[in-house]
């Protein structure tokens, strides 16, 4: 399985202190000698982390191919269809929020995509849609016309810390989990779970080819690797963060060692 390592972190933690270091460009040569097989990015539109100089470096200068997640505001995807990443990404976002906290809805904005898909393709961008793994969004990528589809991991992500780390007794709490048995936490699990797997069963039947991400780390990413028709993850959060205790090199190794099968 091949790994995207996404480095939107590490520009975060640059704008903590709005200078210029650490900087993104000097992660791409140490992801890839640890075995890294994408470099992910987020253009997003308030420019909290990458910029657009950012990523116009990043992508002239990755030995990688770049993934550049971005929205499907017209403006972004002129910049998009300018810097010519290897593939795009198209994802929701809301100006509150964290991070993205779900998949594109693509039956609402089925024109908005439409009109976002074939101007990259135009321009020889690969294109893949972040998506919530039901059938409807797997369907509805298909009909749009993308070539990727990155199933949204983050109920998986999250029922799993609620089980299985600290998390429930910590102010971070998930308000709608944290009063859940671990009986109940466990069907909750091999819920979100299944919608994994029965998503990318069935993109992979549609032709499409099959990501996933969000909140994976190093200890919920064997099962997801398990899921044969998956055959790529994108990761960033975790692996940065470990980043801070054992370095980059380690820490991407790592990761890449657990998406072996």
């Amino acid at each position: 399985m091949t790994l995207g390592v996404n480095i939107d972190h590490i520009a975060v933690l640059r704008e903590a202190r709005k200078i210029n270091d650490p900087d993104p460009l000097m992660a791409l040569g140490i992801c890839a000698q640890a075995g890294a097989n994408q470099i992910t990015i987020h253009l997003r539109e308030d420019r909290r982390h990458i910029h657009d100089e950012d990523a116009a470096k990043i992508i002239a200068s990755s030995t990688l191919p770049v993934n550049l997640e971005c929205s499907i505001n017209p403006d972004i995807i002129d910049i998009v269809c300018s810097l010519r990443p290897h593939r795009a990404t198209l994802v929701p976002e809301k100006r509150e929020e964290v991070t993205t906290e779900g998949g594109l809805d693509a039956d609402k904005y089925f024109d908005m995509i439409l009109n976002a898909i074939n101007k990259l393709k135009k321009h020889d961008i690969e294109v893949s849609l972040f998506i919530d793994p039901t059938s409807e969004a797997v369907e509805l990528s298909e009909k749009l016309g993308a070539q990727w589809v990155e199933l949204h991991t983050g109920s998986y992500a999250n029922v799993y810390a609620m089980r299985y780390s600290s998390l429930p007794h910590t102010h971070h709490s998930i308000e709608a989990l944290k009063n859940l048995s671990r009986t109940q936490l466990d069907q909750k699990l091999e819920l979100a779970y299944s919608c994994i797997v029965d998503a990318a069963n069935l993109a992979r039947s549609c032709g499409l080819k099959v990501a996933a991400g969000h909140g994976l780390n190093y200890q919920n990413v064997s099962t997801i690797v398990d899921i044969d028709t998956i055959e790529e993850l994108n990761i960033g959060q975790s692996i940065i963060a470990r980043s801070v205790f054992t370095g980059l090199f380690s820490a991407v190794s790592e990761m890449k060692a657990l998406c072996k099968r």
